[in-house]
């Protein structure tokens, strides 16, 4: 059973705003890193894992059936599974590219699309970047994601400045 994460005070509109896809559940490293931001968020999220050769139909029918409003898929090796998701939805898809032996491959993969099957993609393993991007598309419809972001990049920020304080000379 796929984990689920809560919104806010349990918004039901917003229960899984997210889809977070694995091709395996090797990228649970990667993908925990999307969770993380995604709770702090207060952004629902759902997880699936679902490779795009081995069970095609299974992501087919997590995608169409999906009420989120935003997809992350993380994948290594031939990475093709952001771009089968991309393939069942018009909602926007975020790729993630998982290291491996072989980093370019999984990396290309992602952002050498074909014409008419957009993804966005983050850099190797950054799975909170990935929900980050995620979550400043869902704030350009939702105030308290606006809100939540706007707060979240306020720590980043004042974190910065604490550590440029620490190493002084």
């Amino acid at each position: 059973m796929a984990p689920k994460g809560s919104v806010g005070k349990g918004s039901p509109r917003d229960v899984e705003a997210v889809h977070i896809f694995m091709g395996s559940k090797s990228d649970m490293t990667v993908a925990s890193k999307a969770v993380d931001v995604l709770k702090e968020l207060g952004i629902g999220y759902k997880v699936t894992v679902a490779s795009a050769h081995r069970t095609p139909d299974i992501v087919e029918r997590e995608v169409k059936g999906s009420s989120s409003r935003v997809f992350i898929a993380i994948a290594g090796l031939s990475a093709a599974l952001p771009g089968v998701v991309a393939s069942h939805t018009l909602r926007p898809v975020i790729g993630v590219p998982v290291s491996g032996q072989v980093n370019l491959d999984s990396i290309l993969s992602i952002v050498q699309m074909p014409p008419g099957v957009p993804v966005a993609a983050v850099g190797l393993d950054r799975g909170e970047n990935a929900a980050l991007l995620a979550a400043r598309m869902l704030a350009l419809g939702d105030e308290k994601v606006q809100s939540a972001l706007s707060t979240y990049m306020q720590r980043m920020r004042e974190k910065v400045i604490s550590s440029s304080k620490e190493v002084q000379l």
